[in-house]
């Protein structure tokens, strides 16, 4: 059960700790007092997104903190987490839109979160009876109640499965309606990439030689003329060196101190020879065949009209020749391809088509008890001549199977049951809705059930009703419900008013748990809008067994000692 729930900074609420009991807890206040806040609080506990806008004006963060105490540990997930000692769940609001998510002090994912509050709490919020219009709820509510969601599930997936498979299938239908121009065109391709017979690096070989070629005359100018200075003439540097190198051995004959100088003349002499002979080869790379700038300029050119059609650069190209051959081969086993894809497809839609139709069977066999078991609820809520049922219809298949679910309704004796999404009023939506909930709450282990003003729309006798519906809830779940009917009020275990107050030019909200003076003055104020002897002596009627216990005074309401 919910046992405590802690707010602060949310909305007009400034800090609040609400503590819940079992049984039928519930809230009480005028119109805008926060009732819808408390509960939205709690929709922020189960995961729904959370905004920077709902933090308290003039504050940085909110925070919302609830405790349970949730005896069934061993359905919990296993998500790493000691519950041992209960659940504590915490959701920080940043005005940074930095938001985090705790479970018993461990940070988990909205995800996560939403995983265990849905095994916490269901909320019936203030217009959830609105998806009743929306015809595709009803196959929601049926599966679950005939707790087919594994059923559900298994046809989800092979449907989709099947979708996958057609549509790679009409994939490879497409490309063949046009597969042998394609072909020819890929061929084309990879024939005029291949015969070009492109290497990695070659361009740019090939734009160092045009630079070479370009300047040829004047290179081979050039280093003719160094190596005719070097060696090949008269007055030479070799020469000149060799005449140098005699003249410094006279030299050091006589004085010992040239001795240095003529060891570096002699071992410049070997360089020298060196720089000739290197010289003689590199000059005779200048004698190049004319024609070769032109071959290096088509070669260039052929490239360029390569990367032009097929991507910059030469490995870009040879790229796209790989995935040119890849296509190819794929197109030309196309056909086996088709054959795989089409007995794939038949398979598994033959597989699909069975689980569709054992779901059909399970739905068509749930239906009519779901049918008897809302009409026994409905009974309890005045509509003593109402006639529920559900009409299930062959569809196309779907991620859902193969059923069109619909639920009928007719209200009055005599009417035939018609759509429900055509004909019921919004008090009658709203009570059917709690009639679900409540049939639905029979059959699972959810502990913790919220209804935010159920009572829209009724009043009176029907008030008394769902107020009864409630009641009987609360002996197998923990129930809150908002409400602005006493009848409803009246039925509680535990009685919460929130009021809105002010306080230095702030508005803020408070909560109070209600005893049995508050609680019938509260009851009063609700019947009639204010408090007086008639509203008190209807507030204590209404209360029943424990109203007997009190003494009613415009002035002083009190119990028996």
């Amino acid at each position: 059960m919910l046992k405590e729930l802690r707010i602060k900074n949310l909305a007009i609420i400034d800090d609040i700790k609400v503590s819940f009991e079992h049984g039928l807890n519930v809230l009480t206040g005028e119109t805008g007092a926060g009732k819808s806040i408390l509960i939205d609080s709690l929709n922020l506990i189960l995961g729904s997104r959370a905004q920077p806008d709902l933090i308290r004006s003039g504050e940085k963060e909110a925070f919302v903190e609830a405790c349970f105490d949730y005896p069934d540990m061993k359905n919990l997930p296993d998500i790493g987490i000691d519950f041992s000692e209960g659940i504590i769940i915490r959701r920080n609001i940043s005005s940074s839109g930095k938001n985090r998510a705790y479970i018993n002090d461990s940070n988990v994912s909205l995800q996560t979160l939403s995983e265990i509050g849905k095994m916490l709490v269901d909320i019936h919020g203030q217009h959830e009876h609105q998806s009743l219009m929306n015809i595709e709820k009803h196959c929601f509510f049926l599966d679950s109640f005939g707790r087919l969601t594994e059923d559900v599930g298994e046809v989800e997936r092979l449907y989709y499965e099947v979708k996958d498979l057609k549509e790679k299938l009409n994939n490879i239908k497409e490309r063949a309606m046009d597969r042998a121009q394609r072909i020819d065109f890929l061929k084309y391709q990879i024939q005029e990439i291949e015969s070009a017979k492109l290497l990695s690096g070659e361009k740019e070989a090939l734009l160092n030689e045009k630079q070479i070629l370009s300047n040829i005359g004047k290179l081979k100018e050039l280093s003719e003329t160094a190596y005719y200075e070097l060696y090949g003439s008269e007055g030479s540097c070799a020469e000149r060196l060799s005449s140098v190198l005699n003249k410094i051995k006279e030299v050091s004959s006589i004085d010992n101190e040239a001795i240095d100088i003529l060891s570096l003349l002699e071992s410049a002499i070997p360089l020298i020879d060196d720089a000739v002979i290197s010289l003689r080869s590199f000059k005779e790379k200048y004698d190049i065949n004319p024609e070769r700038l032109n071959e290096v300029e088509e070669r260039l050119e052929t490239i360029k009209k390569l990367e032009k059609k097929y991507g910059e650069g030469i490995d870009a190209v040879i790229s796209f020749k790989d995935n040119a051959i890849r296509e190819l081969r794929e197109l030309e086993s196309i056909s086996e391809q088709m054959d795989f894809y089409e007995e794939e497809v038949s398979k598994k839609e033959e597989i699909l088509l069975e689980k569709a139709r054992i779901l059909s069977e399970k739905r068509r066999k749930f239906a009519d008890e779901m049918s008897r078991l809302i009409m026994e609820e409905m009974r309890e809520l005045a509509f003593n001549n109402a006639v529920f049922k559900i009409d299930i219809k062959k569809d196309s298949i779907s991620s859902y199977g193969t059923d069109r679910v619909e639920f009928l309704f007719s209200a009055n004796l005599g009417e035939l049951p018609k759509p429900l999404t055509k004909i019921a009023s919004g008090g009658e939506l709203s009570r059917v809705m709690l009639a679900l909930k409540a049939m639905l709450a029979d059959f699972d282990s959810i502990p913790v059930l919220i209804f935010d003003e159920v009572d829209a729309g009724i009043g009176g006798k029907t008030a008394e009703m769902v107020g009864r519906k409630l009641k009987r809830l609360s002996q197998k779940h923990q129930v809150l419900c908002a409400t602005h009917l006493a009848q409803i009020a009246a039925k509680g275990d535990l009685h919460i008013k929130v009021e809105k107050k002010e306080k230095n030019n702030r508005i803020f909200v408070e909560t109070k748990t209600l005893d049995d003076n508050e609680r019938l003055r509260e009851i009063a104020r609700m019947l009639s809008g204010k408090i007086t002897e008639t509203s008190l002596k209807h507030a204590r009627e209404i209360i029943g067994d424990k109203g007997k216990k009190f003494v009613t005074g415009m002035n002083n309401t009190k119990l028996f000692g």
